[in-house]
């Protein structure tokens, strides 16, 4: 019986234990996250014409060189953004995790400029036939070229691109390589192929290129966000921004979508939802699971053996 009690004993406690610690990580990771200010804003089809009211035709008005694509946004800071404001760019229905194009790269020529075996890089391999491409691949190609001028209450606000790529990337995956043949850098009539994103800069090398290092870590999802540049002062509530985007980027072609995002941090980094979601969803499981078994105990409970039954006790008898 004294057994019995203290086994019954130690499973509500450990079941109490267990409901305790996943209400209070679940809380504790929402308050956390709480303190992360983001401002988010959507800008793909505001930075359109109203006369463009489809993809179609949107898309022919951002591949047209005679169209000025400049937008301009205005924001409000609803809380205190403490220095440093981090700047995304967030893409939607953009699969860089598609096979083909995560294959379409060659780190040996991004690390020393003369990979001989560039096939994976296809169809952005060769420019005019034997031109070799560096960096070669649909992922450099693709890149990114959206830009963000910012100000706060009239005052210019310097994004900083420096330290936005991981270091290991700089100093690993990415030589002292300067781009060649780059389509990008040449005029439509002369590059071979549509315009895909971004130019490169020939003066400057890859590994100083932090733009394209981030854009090359590609994301596992469709909805990702890369960092921009990081704005290295404090953005008072009540502040008014006022944001010109170039908006050249075509996502209209495939129905993605664009937003510009400027976050704060905590320790654990910016806000995300999926972790708040997902503490939730485990800390319910496991009230769950405790009531369960607490009701099966209750209702089943285990039955002590007898301990005639030992084999040491079977030996005493004997004797």
């Amino acid at each position: 019986m004294l057994a019995s009690a203290c086994g019954e004993r130690e499973s509500r406690a450990s079941e109490f234990f267990l409901f305790l610690v996943c209400s209070s990580s679940t809380s504790w990771f929402n308050c956390l996250f709480k303190q992360v200010v983001e401002i988010i804003d959507e800008y793909q089809t505001v930075c359109v014409p109203g006369r463009y009211t489809t993809n179609g035709e949107r898309e022919q008005f951002i591949q047209d060189v005679n169209q000025d694509k400049h937008c301009n946004r205005t924001l409000t800071v609803s809380k205190l953004m403490k220095g440093p404001v981090y700047v995304y760019y967030q893409l939607d229905n953009f699969y860089q995790n598609h096979r083909r194009y995560v294959k379409s790269r060659s780190d040996k020529q991004l690390l020393d400029g003369n990979a001989t075996d560039t096939s994976a890089c296809k169809p952005e391999q060769y420019l005019s036939g034997d031109l070799a491409i560096v960096p070669c691949g649909l992922i450099a190609w693709s890149l990114f070229n959206d830009t963000y001028n910012i100000s706060a209450d009239g005052q210019q606000v310097t994004i900083n691109k420096k330290g936005i790529s991981w270091k290991s990337d700089r100093e690993h995956k990415f030589g002292n390589v300067r781009p060649q043949y780059f389509p990008n850098n040449l005029p439509r009539d002369l590059n071979g192929s549509l315009i895909g994103g971004a130019s490169l800069d020939p003066n400057t090398t890859l590994n100083e290129d932090e733009d394209l290092i981030v854009w090359m870590r590609t994301a596992a999802l469709p909805t990702f966000r890369k960092l921009y540049g990081k704005i290295e002062q404090d953005l008072a509530a009540g502040s008014t921004l006022s944001i010109t985007i170039n908006n050249v980027y075509n996502t209209y072609s495939f129905g993605g979508k664009k937003k510009l995002v400027l976050s704060t941090t905590s320790w654990l980094g910016g806000k995300n939802d999926f972790l708040g979601v997902a503490y939730i969803t485990v800390g319910s499981l496991c009230v769950f699971l405790a009531l369960l078994f607490f009701l099966v105990h209750w209702r089943y409970p285990r039955r002590l053996g007898d301990t005639k039954y030992l084999s040491w006790n079977q030996h005493a008898s004997a004797n």
